[in-house]
């Protein structure tokens, strides 16, 4: 089958980039169905600095607000029209199974809309300034803004960025990841076609070592905005901060999941499955580390490894609607994986199921899952050794593996939530309203749900603390994040109280002014 050829997004057409091609390999097949242009630090200087001017030129930067909600609600219209070639070609790169990008990519035309209608009805301060004076504030876009985009999410997580950078009125320079960028360059013709000036958004592909580094570092970048793992985070913030860009970063994750024994254990199983395997556990906010009351410990293990047994023996070629999960994005992803599960073997867990790589042919369609990178849903529990001694307690392993340990008291519960450098996703399980809010305040998370997991929405704030990132996405926050305030203050005072009282250096002893 030929190679398919994508090229560079840049000033509302395609180019050619001028870095090596990037192969685009199908997860589930191992087969390399497109290649990629990649920018190389010539193509990031060019297309920065265009991007820069088209900014400075004011045709999106300055238009009014108006205009360019209107763009916002026509790009929701046409990505709507264009959900199922975005998806088709989703699913190839990422591997994730049908049914849930055919439940996850509709619903980003959500973010279009409410940055539509947050620019629509946004108000400005009047501050209560003292003396005759009128003082209002401004919010300014900042120029030029980078956004770093991962292989695990790559429409919603760009789409999450894009919106609310452009509603504020910035040019973007969008680098999504080397493993699954076709989807993100697809967008670029769907905000052409909404009317958004060409020079604006830019899609420059490539590795984070060479392109990703190179973007980060051009002076012009007044903000950079990644998701990704918490090392390279740091990388970029580190640039970042010595040009003096704004930045924002949604990083790595090692959710807790606690589930009382107040909870309804079939509704907290149903929770926990979800939470763990969607999208093979390539989430940064999957419940990983499963924390369950002693009391109920016996009951939620077994009910797990029934659901895992269940969604195991459904699983089939992504394309196939009725396949559960879908394989792991890369050889290394997989790699990753095996490392940090067999580690936790060879320590001393007991593997309660799964706990290898997948091979033979799938159930339902005859897939040949030797070909691609498919793992087992898997659960490890405390064997001849305690889980929480094992490297995978601690670090993130990005696939389809929990592990599941007990406690018998609230303060043990929440002792072993917080036992982690992350601090991005959590969720508490219990019927019980007075322990949810009580455990809620004690966890250490950006985000924190009850009897509910990954819920995601425009206006929802998502981000994390300790090293899971600075700042978050979605809601006001991520619009103001992309702006910079000016405050004006005219002073309103007849000519003759200002001779009176602002001649800071006249003649003679009395009060004056001061601020």
């Amino acid at each position: 089958m030929a190679s398919e050829e994508y090229k560079m997004w840049v000033a509302g057409k395609e180019q050619d980039g001028k870095a090596e091609q990037i192969p685009i390999e199908d997860p589930a097949t191992g087969e390399i169905f497109a290649h990629c242009h990649a920018a190389s630090a010539e193509d990031i200087d060019d297309v920065v600095r265009h991007a820069h001017e088209v900014f400075k030129a004011g045709t999106w930067s300055k238009a009014p607000r108006h205009v360019r909600a209107d763009v916002l609600d026509k790009t929701a219209e046409l990505l709507t029209a264009n959900l199922p070639r975005l998806i088709e070609l989703e699913v190839r790169q990422t591997g994730r199974a049908i049914r849930e990008m055919n439940a996850q990519v509709p619903t980003l035309v959500k973010w279009f809309k409410y940055y539509s209608a947050l620019i629509r009805t946004e108000e400005r301060s009047v501050l209560p300034t003292v003396g005759k004076l009128h003082n209002w504030i401004d919010r300014k876009p900042l120029g030029v803004v980078a956004q770093i985009t991962p292989f695990n999410h790559p429409l919603l997580i760009a789409v999450k960025k894009i919106a609310p950078a452009l509603a504020a009125g910035n040019s973007i320079i969008l680098k999504p990841s080397e493993l699954t960028p076709l989807t993100s360059l697809e967008l670029g013709k769907i905000l052409k076609e909404a009317g958004l000036p060409d020079g604006v958004f830019n899609v420059l592909p490539g590795d984070g070592a060479t392109t990703g580094k190179a973007l980060v570092e051009h002076p012009l970048i007044k903000k950079v905005d990644v998701t990704g793992g918490t090392p390279a985070g740091r990388a970029i913030g580190a640039i970042a901060g010595r040009n003096l860009s704004h930045f924002t970063a949604e990083l790595g994750g090692k959710a807790p999941l606690i589930v009382f024994e107040q909870a309804n254990v079939d509704l907290a199983v149903n929770g926990i499955v979800f939470g763990s395997f969607i999208a093979s556990g390539q989430t940064c906010v999957a419940a990983t580390r499963i924390i369950v009351q002693n009391a109920i410990l016996p009951d939620v293990i077994a009910k797990l490894k029934k659901k895992a047994f269940s969604i195991q023996k459904r699983m089939g070629s992504p394309k196939n609607v009725e396949s559960m999960m879908g394989p792991l994005v890369s050889a290394k992803q997989l790699v990753n994986v095996r490392i940090l599960v067999d580690d936790a073997i060879k320590t001393g867990a007991m593997v309660v199921t799964g706990g290898k790589r997948m091979t033979g042919r799938s159930l339902i369609d005859d897939t040949e899952f030797d070909k691609g990178y498919f793992y087992s849903p898997t659960i490890l529990t405390d064997g001849p050794a305690k889980i929480v001694d094992t490297r995978i307690w601690k670090e993130e392993a990005f696939g389809p593996v929990i592990v599941v340990v007990g406690f018998d008291t609230e303060e043990e519960a929440l002792k072993l939530a917080n036992d982690s450098e992350f601090g991005l996703g959590a969720a508490i399980w219990t019927q019980d309203l007075a322990q949810a809010f009580r455990v809620a305040e004690g966890i250490e998370a950006g985000i924190c749900w009850v009897n509910t997991h990954h819920r995601n929405d425009p206006s929802s704030p998502w981000g994390g603390i300790k090293s899971s990132g600075v700042g978050s996405e979605n809601g006001i926050d991520a619009y103001n994040a992309y702006t910079t305030t000016k405050s004006t203050i005219i002073n309103y005072a007849s000519v003759e109280e200002g001779l009176a009282n602002d001649d800071w250096f006249r003649e003679g002893a009395g009060e004056v002014r001061y601020g």
